[in-house]
C-alpha cells in the first residue's frame, strides 16, 4: 500500500470493453464489475499503484496516478492519436 499518500485510479469507459482483466489481475482484489459490466474500485484504501490493472489492459482504458501526480499508462495511446474521452475516476486520499 502506499502510505501517506493519494493513488487515483482512472477508468475511460468509453475505451474500455467490459473485458475483467483489469479486475483479474489486480493482486489485492480492490476492483469489481459495476452493474454496467466497467470495472471500478470497490476498496480504494487497499490500492497498492502496483500499476497492474493498467499494465494488463488492452485498450489502455485505465490509469494509476500516483501522489507524485505521474501518471502512468495512459500516455500510450491507441492508433497513434490521443482521445478526448473525460474519464471516470476513483481515488483515496
Amino acid at each position: 500500500m502506499v502510505t501517506g499518500s493519494t493513488v487515483s485510479v482512472e477508468i475511460y469507459r468509453g475505451w474500455c470493453k467490459k473485458c475483467g482483466i483489469c479486475i483479474a489481475f489486480c493482486p489485492r482484489q480492490i476492483l469489481a464489475s459495476d452493474e454496467a459490466g466497467y470495472p471500478v474500485l470497490k476498496d480504494p484504501d487497499r490500492c497498492s499503484a502496483c500499476n497492474l490493472c493498467a499494465d494488463r489492459c488492452p485498450d489502455f482504458a485505465i490509469a494509476v496516478v500516483s501522489a507524485r501526480g505521474n501518471k502512468r499508462n495512459n500516455e500510450k495511446v491507441k492508433n497513434g492519436e490521443k482521445k478526448d474521452d473525460k474519464p471516470f475516476s476513483s481515488s483515496r486520499q
